[in-house]
């Protein structure tokens, strides 16, 4: 199956931020890049792919009123990071939330490099 082009670029941001999944409460990784319509991860472990999860990502503090947010996405691919002790994750969204779509464009707009 041949990649389809990314309609939208991938920012990377200042921070590693922290996401969760939520069911096992566990941490699975930290987020590397983003757009309203997927993201990537870099963790310890391999992530399962093609499965979809209830995840809950930490948001830097004094940029937000909350401290996190919650949202449903599904692992893609999985391969070993330039680190070969991490792994990273592609993961696609789904459904987002209007007030969701809102907070991953503020994260783009006040902690992604200016690439």
């Amino acid at each position: 199956m041949a990649n389809k082009p990314r309609a939208l670029k991938r920012r990377h941001l200042v921070y590693y931020l922290e996401v969760y999944d939520d069911a096992a409460n566990e941490l699975l990784g930290h987020l590397v890049d983003l757009t309203t319509t997927g993201f990537k991860l870099v963790s310890k472990q391999r992530i399962p792919t093609n499965r979809n999860y209830r995840l809950r990502m930490m948001l830097p503090a004094g940029y937000f009123s909350q401290k996190d947010f919650y949202f449903e996405a599904k692992s893609l691919w999985s391969a070993n990071d330039i680190n070969p002790d991490f792994y990273d994750t592609g993961f696609a969204t789904s459904k987002l939330e209007l007030k969701t779509q809102n907070i991953i464009r503020d994260l783009v707009d006040r902690i992604s490099f200016n690439d």
